[in-house]
This record gives C-alpha cells, structure tokens and sequence, in this order.
C-alpha cells in the first residue's frame, strides 16, 4: 500500500471555508475498521453544499467530502471483509463527519459497507451511487404503496437532476408511462431520451393551485418539495402517492388534508443516508437487475477526476450538473 493518498480537503477557519487538493500521509486517515483503495466516487449535490460554509452538510472540519465511493478492501479488521473484496458505501456519515470518498484511500467503519452486486461495475455502482440509491428507494416505495403502471402516469420533478435522471430511466423501464418537470427547455430531448413520454414546465408544476384539482398522476417522485409539492398535494389521482426525496424548491409547502381525505393520497418520506443496512445489499441486486436502467451509460452520466473535481462542485450548486458525474480516482 502506498505511503500516502491524494484527497480533496475542505477546511474552515472562521467563517472562510477552503477546497483545495493535498497529499495525506497514511496516519491521516480516521478511525475504522475497513481501508478501502477508491476506485470511483460521484458527485452530489449534498457534496457541493458541503463546500460552503452555511451549507449545513460538513460537521466537522478539515472533512474530506463525497457521500458515495466504490473501491477494493486493502485491509479489514472485520471478519466479514476480507483483502480483495469489492465494495462500496453510499450515505451513514461518510463525508460528513468522516472523511469520504473524494480521495485515492479511505478508512471506515464495517458497519457501512456493502459488497458491490454481480452485474455492476464499481464505476456503474457510482454511475448510481446515493442519487441513484434514493431513486431506487423512491420507486420501491410507489411499488409498495400499490402504484402500478396500469393505475396511471409518474411524474418526476427536477428530472435532469442525478436523482430525477435516474428515476425516470427506471420507471420507463418498468414500463411507466413517465412525465418529467424541468425549468430547461434545453433538456427536453434528453429527458425524452430516458423515457419520459411528456415535459412539464418548472412554473406549471409550482403554479398557486387549488386545495384539490384534477387528479393525473398515480405517482410521483417529488426532489423539489416546496411549492411543487403543494402542487402534486392537489394533482394524484385517488389513492396516489408522492415519494419525496429533496427539498431544492424549498422545505415548506402548503396544503390542506383535502388531499388525504378525499383521495386517499400519501406522502412517502425517502431517506437513503441512514437506511437499514439490512435493506441495502437487496436494493442493489434490484439496482443490478429489473431496476437497472437503459440508458445507465454516458447518456446519463460524465466522468471526472480529482484535478477536476472542485469546478464540478461549484457548477452543481448552481444547478449547472445534468444526470450524474463520476469522480474517477484509481
């Protein structure tokens, strides 16, 4: 094993945050049971909030960041991991308040770790990786909600996002019939090339609406929150169900119990950072296979490495980033 590692670091002092790329010696790395040699990372919004100083992610500081990586045990403590084992770790505390996945060596607890699926690569893990892990649970929660392509169309909002670009590719490939929202007009074609049948506007779906209106969606994945909930509250069809998974639109939205009462509609929480260990290894071998998107390929993502890391930072927090990026690191 190499002496040292190359890792991006984000480090405040006072109120000025800095990102900048450093070499760490082997004694820099934290407590764990399991040292991993980084293959793969990718980038999520929650990664670039993480640079800032009000972003609300880092607890701790200097953190290495990346909530996601993929890579090969080096060494383990854990009996359950072995040298040469092929792994990965999406969400817990890694890049958050444990050094994460934006470096060539990682050390981590076991408890995190789960071993790559057969009929994923660790890049394509990452081509997934927390987004992808969190559409995944979205969908699994309309499937277990009774959401059937025969009950209607999903909707997906924010859909050129990592976690909406992957929504849509697996719900056509279960064979829904996929409405997107987006505020890019540009993106059309490329959410058409995913799946989506029908494009909704950003400022349709956000619009002041009625406590109750036309029902037109079985389903929806909602990344937005904000107004835009408000506006799928008033729009799922009798016994719909919304999966919510983020809140760039804002974390409040109004509503009345009309919804609930009337139509029977539920509000599913999606939380993919402290999911049971226990449900984890089952969702990827569905990732790997009836939930394995078409288009999981350069359609849907772009590669980067650790030189090119902080540009890709600072354009996701202006919402710049389409599908998702993978941070190449070995």
């Amino acid at each position: 094993m190499a002496e040292t590692y190359r890792a991006l670091v984000v480090d405040k002092q006072g109120d000025d945050v800095t990102t900048s790329l450093v070499e760490r010696g082997m004694d820099a790395l934290p407590e764990g049971d399991v040292t991993i040699r980084v293959a793969y990372s990718s980038v999520n919004y929650k990664d670039g909030l993480a640079t800032l100083a009000k972003g609300g992610v880092a607890r701790t500081y200097p953190l290495i960041p990346g909530i996601d990586l993929a890579g090969t045990v080096a060494d383990s403590k854990d009996p359950r991991f072995k040298d040469g084992d092929v792994v990965l770790i999406t969400g817990f505390d890694l890049g958050v308040a444990h050094d994460g996945g934006f470096a060539e060596l990682a050390r981590v607890p076991a408890d995190w770790v789960v071993k790559k699926p057969d009929g994923l690569s660790l890049r394509e893990c990452m081509l997934f990786g927390t987004a992808g892990f969190t559409a995944g649970l979205a969908v699994q929660a309309l499937e277990a909600h009774g959401v059937t392509p025969e009950k209607g169309p999903v909707l997906v909002t924010g859909a050129t996002g990592g976690v909406g670009s992957v929504a849509v590719s697996m719900l056509a490939n279960l064979g829904f019939d996929v409405a997107a929202s987006t505020g890019k007009e540009s993106e059309h074609a490329y959410l058409k090339s995913l799946g989506a049948t029908e494009i909704l506007s950003r400022d349709t779906v956000s619009a002041e609406t009625r406590p109750l209106d036309k029902g037109q969606f079985a389903g929806a994945i909602d990344q937005v929150g904000g107004d835009t909930l408000s506006w799928l509250m008033a729009h799922m069809k009798y016994r719909g169900a919304i999966a919510c998974t983020g809140l760039t639109g804002g974390i409040a939205f109004k509503s009345t119990v009309l919804p609930l009462l009337l139509r029977g509609v539920s509000v599913l929480g999606i939380d993919s950072v402290m999911c049971p260990m226990a449900e984890r290894p089952v969702l990827w071998d569905r990732m790997a296979g009836d939930l394995r998107p078409k288009h999981l390929t350069d359609e849907i993502a772009v590669e980067t490495d650790l030189d090119g890391l902080g540009g890709v930072l600072s354009t996701i927090l202006k919402g710049g980033v389409r599908g998702r990026t993978v941070v190449k690191l070995a």
